[in-house]
C-alpha cells in the first residue's frame, strides 16, 4: 500500500470505540441532560431567573437558546456513573477519582456538537470544580 492509499484509508477510518454502548449512552445522556427553555423551578420562578446566589447554575444558553438542567437525572453521582462507564469502555482504564479531569480525552468520545455541554454539566452537577482553568474531580463523589 502506498502513502496515498494509507492517507485516503485514514480519512474514512472510524474509531470503533465510538460505537460501544456506554459511549453511545453517554452521548445520549448529554443530549437529554438539558431541557428547552429557562429553569422554572420554585427558586428560579420566585427570583425571576436571577441565579446570583445559587451554588450551581440552573439555566444555560447553547446556540443562542435557553436551556435548563434536568435536576432529576443530572446529580453529580448520575453524571459520574455515566462518565465512568463511557471512559472505561473507550479508554479501557478506570476514570481517575481525583485530580484534573482529562477533558480532551472525554471530548474524544463525545460528539463534537455536544462538547459545549460538557463543562456546564460537569460544573452544575458538582462533579468538578474549576481551579486555574482546570476541571478538578471532587473526591466526595468518587
Amino acid at each position: 500500500m502506498n502513502t496515498d492509499e494509507k492517507m485516503t484509508g485514514d480519512l474514512f477510518e472510524v474509531d470503533k470505540r465510538l460505537s460501544l454502548k456506554p459511549v453511545v449512552d453517554f452521548n445520549t445522556y448529554l443530549r437529554s441532560a438539558f431541557g428547552d427553555g429557562p429553569c422554572t423551578c420554585i427558586r428560579c420562578t420566585a427570583s425571576g431567573g436571577d441565579e446570583s446566589g445559587y451554588a450551581f447554575q440552573h439555566t444555560f444558553s447553547f446556540d443562542g437558546k435557553a436551556t435548563h438542567r434536568r435536576f432529576a437525572s443530572t446529580a453529580g453521582s448520575d453524571v459520574l456513573q455515566a462518565l465512568k462507564k463511557a471512559w472505561l469502555s473507550y479508554t479501557k482504564a478506570e476514570l481517575p477519582t481525583t485530580g484534573v479531569l482529562a477533558l480532551d480525552t472525554v471530548k474524544e468520545f463525545v460528539e463534537p456538537q455536544l462538547h459545549k455541554r460538557l463543562v456546564p454539566l460537569f460544573l452544575a452537577s458538582g462533579l468538578v470544580n474549576e481551579v486555574d482553568g482546570h476541571l478538578n474531580l471532587l473526591p466526595q463523589l468518587a
